[in-house]
């Protein structure tokens, strides 16, 4: 490779991803060890039902597959949107986790074509601060005013965002020092930028506000491996020592998994330093794992909420958590012919490279795939969902329900696309899309 050649996106991000992955281990030594029980657990159900992966698949097994991140200001969302750019990643949908108490609105940075995800699927799930939300203004001012001063972007990583967009990428030795440049934006400091007085009034206020806006810069709050059996590792976490979520956050256990299922070790307490020279702990990173499933259609995603929200209404104690959202949703379709049928789900469409007795003003996409010409296959969902993120995020700050009923659900799309500098891509489009040329490409051999 030459100096001038230019480096695929898709590369980088890798490399980015291993690098977040190694010094998130140093930093969190426990998330080294959920790495080793994620393995264990997905070689067990490999074993155990005697799948054989394909080259492409067990190659994602072995790689994170999301993070997350929280900044302060519209400036800093803009200079991570420049960053991810360089990996090939783009913001995909608008999540307001106002409806659960958390004063931040979301997207998620990622790929956007699946032969790209196979590569790296890497993605973050990113948040900025809503300071709007705050009802103290004194507070509000102070808080903005502490986040005026810092900088979360070195110089070097500032001419180099510069180059690869006036040059249309970077090549491998520029990559090399973009991923470790960076890297220091999401890097954990132990010495916070405010007094312990500052800390406890924004600790009080929301510990999301806390965690934001007290530290030199946005430290990655959780990295995520692919797990293969979820309810195993549930259980696993107990077995093995780790202070655990009470439930996985999002639908229940299925024949057809569909949309996202998560979990994750609780919080660490973590040494602080404060400017006064006072110290204390600070609750926010942790390690999670998540299992995925079939995108849902528009229609899917309706009764799926519906649902979901039928069973968050049973006040049951958590222990029966899961018996009731088996319960709630036992009016969900469970085989992929009755997603597909109902048009709950997207499918990929694919010619058997059968021969085909049909006469040719009969070929319908229904009736090549009842004659076994064209099959069909799930698409991974590649997203999020707003309560699971609420979740996972309120049980890891060990936020009280007092803190949350302070914030107004108050959703603002407009206001995050501004702030972003572009507006966020809608899954759905993508899902469709992808659902649309599989069908035209499917149809095409006959």
């Amino acid at each position: 490779m030459t100096s001038s050649t230019v480096l695929s996106k898709d590369k980088i991000r890798q490399s980015f991803a291993a690098a977040m992955s190694d010094m998130y281990q140093q930093e969190v030594p426990e998330y080294g060890r959920l790495l080793s029980l994620v393995k264990q657990s997905n070689n067990k159900f490999i074993q155990q039902n005697s799948i054989t992966l394909s080259s492409d698949e067990d190659a994602l097994l072995a790689k994170e597959h999301h993070g997350a991140i929280r900044v302060g200001t519209a400036e800093e969302l803009s200079a991570l949107r420049r960053v991810f750019n360089v990996m090939g990643m783009f913001p995909v949908d608008y999540y307001d986790l106002s409806v659960a108490g958390i004063p931040v609105h979301s997207t998620a940075f990622r790929a956007l074509e699946p032969e790209q995800l196979l590569i790296s699927p890497f993605r973050v799930f990113t948040s900025l601060l809503r300071l709007d939300l705050i009802a103290d203004e004194a507070l509000r001012e102070e808080a903005q005013q502490i986040l005026s001063t810092r900088n979360i972007v070195t110089d070097e990583l500032v001419a180099l965002l510069d180059k690869s967009e006036s040059q249309g990428g970077l090549n491998e030795q520029d990559a090399a020092v973009f991923v470790a440049e960076a890297l220091e934006i999401f890097r954990w400091h132990q010495q916070a930028n405010v007094k312990k007085e500052q800390y406890d009034a924004l600790n009080n206020t929301h510990r999301l506000v806390a965690d934001v806006v007290s530290f030199k810069g946005p430290h990655i709050n959780h990295l995520t491996p692919k797990v293969l059996d979820i309810d195993e590792i549930q259980s696993e976490f107990k077995k093995q020592g780790f202070k655990a979520k009470a439930v996985v956050e999002g639908p229940p256990n299925r024949d057809c998994d569909i949309l996202l299922r998560q979990t994750s070790f609780i919080a660490l307490d973590e040494a602080v330093s404060f400017t006064d020279g006072e110290t204390g702990t600070h609750t926010a990173r942790f390690g999670e794992v998540e299992q995925r499933g079939i995108a849902l259609t528009p229609k899917g995603r309706a009764l799926y909420d519906e649902l979901l929200n039928l069973a968050r209404s049973n006040k049951s104690d958590k222990e029966d958590h899961a018996t009731t959202l088996q319960n709630a949703f036992a009016d969900f379709p469970d085989s992929y012919e009755e997603l597909r049928k109902q048009e709950l789900a997207y499918f990929n469409y694919f010619d058997t490279k059968q021969p085909c007795c049909l006469d040719k003003q009969k070929r319908s996409l229904e009736a090549l795939i009842e004659s076994g010409n064209i099959d069909f296959k799930p698409i991974r969902y590649e997203d999020f969902l707003p309560v699971s993120a609420a979740g996972i995020f309120t049980s890891n700050l060990a936020q009280d329900n007092e803190a949350e009923n302070k914030i107004q659900q108050s959703p603002n799309q407009d206001s995050f696309e501004k702030a972003l500098g572009t507006q966020v891509v809608n899954a759905f489009d993508l899902y469709q899309s992808q659902q649309q040329a599989s069908i035209e490409r499917a149809l095409a051999e006959y």
